[in-house]
Parts: C-alpha cells; structure tokens; sequence
C-alpha cells in the first residue's frame, strides 16, 4: 500500500499559527512532482508541538489537499495508547489512508508493550498502520523479532524503520519477508538506496520536501533495475542529506524551504532556526540544485 517516496511533510507556521495556505502549496508542490504518498503530523512535521486541534486540522488540511490524488499517511503516534486511537480515529473520520505511529517514547516499554499498543491500535481503528522504529527519539528499539510479530498483525502494513543499523533492518527483512504485504520503508534519507538493495519498498523522506523530483529519480532508477543510475543520485543528493541533518530535523529543511519562499522559518520551541553559519552552507548548496 505505502511504498515508493513519501513524503514527510513539515508544518508551516504563520505568527506562531498554522499556516494553512501554504501547506497547502506544499502538498500541490509533491503531488506535481510525482511523489507516492504525504505523511503529515510527522517529527518533521512537528508533531511533538503541535496542539490536538493543529494536529487534527493539519491532518485534515493535507486529506482535502491530496483529493485522494495520492495516498495520505497520517502521524497519529502517542506515548498513551488511548491517545494514539483517538489520534488514529480522526485521521480514519477524515480520509487519511492509513497511519504512521511512533513507538511509545519516554515510558520505555517493553517490547510485549510495544506490540501491545500497536494490536491495541489496529484493533481499535481499522485503519492500515505503519509503525515507526527511531530509537534516537524513543529510547527504545524495535529488533526484528518485535517487528516480525507486528507484521503478522491484521492492520499492520509497515514499517519506517529509521534505527540507522543496516544489519538490524536486513534482518528485518528476512524476518518480515513472508508477509507480502508488509513494507519495509527507510526512515533516513542516506540509508534510501541501501535499505532498497536489501529489499525495502521505498523511504519515508525529510528531503522530498525540497528536492521530491531528486528523490523520486534515485528511487525510480533503482525500480527500474537501474543500479549504477540509483547510485549515482545517491552520492548527487548525498551533501544534501548531511546539510539537511546538520542540526535537529526539522530545523535544516524548513530553512532551505524558506529560502526557496516556500514557507516562513518558523519552528516551534524549544526548536530554533538554523544557525547562521548553517544556513550559509545550506544557501550555497540549494545553487547546485537550481534551487531557490
């Protein structure tokens, strides 16, 4: 169901609101370049700092933008189960095609907890889930065993994996790779092209946001069958990846799309805006992608 590029959508601020209109613009942009899916509510995406009437308005902002034109992926993740149904119920009442939840975070369950409130979720929603492993945030770890349990999950259709650990997200793959329908999706832009040649579907992108023509080309190439094209977007984009990640997400990309007049620079505290130095680096380098 979810596979390809799909785009992890930061939310513009206006004077500290959100900024409907140009999330608006935002989606119209991805959809024209092709990409194959929108997941707002995201950690690009601000999630953490958006209020639940933003976080329900922004959902329902991207369902109305996309018109069904491309699949919506919903973050709907808590660290309260009960919070994380209720978060995924909206996003069932208000189109989105499925959901992605972050793995409880701060609480540290164990890994039965874990499974726990993912079952809890698909039983309590009906809705197509992608769970979401990205220890650096949760202090948890989603291994392969846990994910092979939740593959077999009805309603459980993914996972963005974004543990940074190549062999942990191959045996992933081998683990999960009797469930046809279960995609294993990148959750790091460097790792793209690597969790594809172990058999992954696709990525769940902060730097589609920018570039989703750039990424749809290392992504298609590598479809395609066409390696030696698929590497070499990889090494086009990867100074693009570091300067994306030099400080916390979403903070690079929402000055890059600034710069290109697309939003206003505006991040949500205890997240500030880039560092000068920062945001020089990242100027020159939009030059040799022809942005802004």
């Amino acid at each position: 169901m979810f596979e390809g590029v799909l785009t992890a959508l930061v939310t513009p601020f206006r004077n500290g609101e959100l900024d409907e209109p140009a999330l608006r613009e935002l989606c119209e942009r991805q959809i024209a370049a092709g990409v194959d899916g929108l997941v707002p509510c995201g950690s690009t995406g601000e999630s953490a700092t958006l209020s639940h009437a933003e976080h329900a308005r922004a959902i329902e902002v991207v369902v109305s933008a996309a018109r069904g034109r491309v699949p919506v992926l919903a973050g709907s993740g808590s660290n309260a189960t009960r919070e994380a149904i209720a978060l995924t119920r909206h996003a069932r009442q208000c189109g989105a095609d499925g959901a992605l939840l972050i793995s409880p975070y701060y609480n540290k369950p164990m890994p039965h907890g874990i499974a726990a409130h993912y079952e809890a979720v698909a039983r309590e929603t009906g809705l197509p889930l992608v769970v979401y492993n990205i220890p650096g945030r949760t202090a948890s770890n989603m291994a392969p065993p846990l994910l092979a349990r939740l593959a077999g999950v009805d309603g459980v259709v993914g996972v963005k994996e974004a543990s940074g650990d190549l062999n942990q997200i191959a045996h992933t793959i081998a683990a999960t790779a009797h469930h046809a329908g279960f995609a294993v999706l990148s959750g790091d832009d460097w790792a793209t092209l690597p969790v594809l040649a172990l058999g992954g579907r696709g990525v769940i992108s902060t730097t589609s946001n920018l570039a989703p023509a750039e990424m749809l080309a290392l992504v298609r190439a590598w479809q395609s069958g066409d390696g030696k094209r698929a590497r070499d977007q990889h090494y086009r984009l990867l100074p693009l990846f570091d300067a994306l990640f030099c400080e916390t997400n979403p903070a690079p990309v929402k000055a890059a799309l600034a710069l290109c007049g697309l939003i206003q620079n505006e991040l949500r505290l205890p997240l500030t805006p880039l560092r000068p130095e920062n945001s020089e680096r990242l100027r020159e380098l939009l030059k040799t992608f022809g942005l802004p």
